[in-house]
């Protein structure tokens, strides 16, 4: 709101009181033939005067106009344009801002839908300092982002524009959080043919759309629903267990996290084992898992696993040691 639309506010009574004690005491009108006079006369109406005005009144008159209604006028009008002038500009000026925004993205991801899932994603992907951009196109949902301060697009996934906007091609990843179906599977589709590299994560709340979204290309789907019902049943039958994960997965006590890294090329990595890596005897970060391409999964590897170019290592350890992990492997 324009801070000075309340002095308009004041300003309009201060103006019709003044106009009626005036004609009241000049011309000796009634109350309401005073007030009448005061407000088309304020309004520009054009009405006949309630009674012939005396020498004394149109005095009164063409003062109250020159020192009164014009001023308020003109106030009143160069308030609302600069209102008006501020609100677009400030709509323009922000429309730029978040181009410049999303023009310096890269390797971020791109979630999909901004519902009760997709606020979860983005909190997640926030508190981990993982650079995304939200397309959404309800009004109210945007809101909600511009007050978290996240980049957005406001329109519709299904939109191949939006995704390019979106610097789908230089991102590292789609989160596609849709609920409805035919979106989900076209925007899962339309992701893979722009960028078929890129790690789609789609949501699906049915076999059937499961299996149609790995089909179009998704890296991994996942039932929100399914998950819930996993995250309880575990909860009340390793409560400890389940705390542990979650802590390892947050990092919100001590610092412990898990976390997972590929292999670069060039990597110190490369070529080595576990035992001869430094992973362990420098950093103290322990290998829980390893997975090359193609190949499921080797929980706790054994010291004498080698490591190759390509590999994506799990591990568990402190906030500090795992920060100290990237500028290890490329030493």
């Amino acid at each position: 709101m324009d801070k000075n639309l309340p002095k308009v506010l004041v300003l309009l009574p201060v103006i019709l009181i003044g106009g009626t004690v005036g004609y009241w005491r000049v011309e000796e009108w009634n109350l309401l033939d005073s007030i009448y006079m005061t407000i088309i006369t304020l309004a520009t109406i054009g009405y006949h005067e309630v009674h012939p005005l005396t020498d004394g009144g149109k005095l009164f008159t063409i003062m109250f106009v020159i020192f009164g209604v014009a001023p308020a006028w003109g106030f009143l009008v160069s308030v609302l344009f600069k209102s008006m002038l501020e609100g677009q500009l400030g709509k323009l000026l922000g429309s730029k801002k978040m181009e410049k925004r999303l023009k310096k993205l890269k390797n971020h991801y791109i979630v999909c839908g901004f519902g009760r899932v997709g606020k979860t994603v983005c909190g997640e992907l926030k508190n981990n300092k993982v650079p995304f951009v939200v397309i959404e196109q309800m009004a109210e949902l945007i809101i909600d982002m511009e007050k978290a301060g996240y980049a957005y697009i406001q329109g519709s996934c299904a939109d191949d524009e939006n995704l390019i906007d979106a610097g789908i091609e230089k991102a590292k990843g789609l989160i596609n959080t849709i609920a409805d179906e035919a979106d989900a599977v076209y925007v899962t589709l339309s992701a893979k043919q722009l960028n078929p590299e890129m790690f789609i994560m789609a949501r699906a709340d049915s076999q059937s759309v499961h299996n149609k979204l790995l089909r179009a290309g998704a890296t991994r789907v996942m039932s929100p629903h399914v998950y819930a019902g996993i995250h309880m049943a575990l909860t009340t039958l390793r409560p400890n267990v389940v705390d542990f994960m979650t802590v390892a997965s947050d990092g919100s006590s001590n610092g412990l996290k898990v976390e997972e890294i590929a292999v670069k090329e060039g990597s110190r990595l490369a070529g080595t084992s576990i035992k001869d890596s430094g992973i362990r005897s420098e950093l103290g970060i322990t290998v829980i898992g390893t997975k090359k391409k193609g190949v499921e999964m080797y929980y706790n590897p054994p010291p004498d696993f080698l490591i190759n170019e390509g590999d994506t290592l799990i591990l568990i350890g402190t906030t500090s040691q795992l920060k100290k992990l990237e500028e290890f492997c490329s030493v």
